[in-house]
């Protein structure tokens, strides 16, 4: 599993983007989202780079925790 933070994540519409994109990179991930504390957990087999890039295609900003 790899936690990341992403500080503009702030409502539904936001979640949905970026599960999709981290989905059609990975289909088989499994991907939490939580608005509380603008984290996104993710687990799958891409790497915590390759993870990184397709949140920032999404079109956010993240960081690891």
């Amino acid at each position: 599993m790899t936690k990341f933070n992403v500080p503009d994540m702030s409502c539904g519409h936001c979640t949905a983007a970026i599960e999709k994109e981290i989905k059609g990179a990975d289909q088989a991930a499994n991907v939490s989202c939580d608005l509380s504390d603008q984290s996104v957990t993710i687990q799958s087999h891409l790497t915590p780079d390759a993870l990184l890039a397709v949140i920032k295609q999404a079109g956010y900003e993240a960081t690891r925790i």
